[in-house]
């Protein structure tokens, strides 16, 4: 279905990925670091030339990949007012598991917009995501501003393969401050008109949460109807 090239140029990225992860996660301490996987798949669908419907879904998992940790399911409009700028507000149903072990639930208004700068030879944008989360334990709003900057691989190596990074920190109200920040590194795949693949690693690190720093092997589709 792929080109040879794609799958041994992905094999070589995971298990470089794995293995970054495999040697961090050795530095940490075990009550201080978890290995995680996480698996989103996004589904927009066209309404007109300016409105899609956004229906995003994710499955997390926790302890060294071991345990169904998270699940979250949402749906929201992308609005396209003018070019290189995108208003997404969506509502998200999550069920989490909490310390104790068991699930709870927690319901989920974000508004995102992404504005993406006019550059040439690479891309860069940037995402302003406004949360409010209603929980068990307590509402709370966070804000989470975040830089990507990704760059298309020449042909010669895989057709519609780009690299990218991104660095994310967290405004959370509950310590009035950026307590947590996230940055990840991946590949992104164009697989055909509809469908697009992410493949990442992600490091979390936070001042107040546990485990305080998270290491991440994620993958995102991306489905366009």
């Amino acid at each position: 279905m792929f080109p040879r090239s794609f799958y041994l140029s992905t094999s070589i990225i995971i298990a470089c990925l794995i293995a970054l992860v495999a040697a961090a996660n050795g530095q940490s301490t075990v009550d201080d670091s978890d290995l995680q996987s996480w698996n989103d798949l996004s589904i927009t669908v066209a309404l007109n030339k300016t409105v899609d419907l956004y229906i995003p879904v994710t499955f997390r998992f926790d302890h060294n990949i071991g345990t169904l940790h998270e699940g979250r399911i949402g749906a929201g409009v992308i609005l396209k007012p003018v070019k290189n700028v995108a208003i997404t507000p969506f509502y998200t149903f999550i069920r989490v598991r909490n310390s104790a072990g068991r699930f709870v639930n927690e319901n989920r208004v974000t508004l995102r917009g992404v504005y993406r700068f006019p550059v040439k030879n690479f891309g860069l944008s940037h995402r302003s995501q406004y949360e409010y989360r209603i929980r068990p334990t307590g509402n709370l709003w966070r804000y989470r501003p975040s830089i990507t900057i990704e760059k298309e691989l020449p042909e010669k190596f895989v057709s519609g393969l780009k690299v990218y990074a991104t660095e994310e920190p967290f405004f959370e109200s509950t310590t009035n401050r950026f307590s947590r920040n996230r940055f990840s590194v991946g590949i992104n795949k164009v697989l055909n008109k509809k469908l697009s693949l992410d493949i990442y690693y992600l490091y979390q690190g936070d001042n107040f949460a546990h485990p305080a720093s998270v290491h991440v092997i994620g993958t995102a589709w991306r489905v366009k109807l």
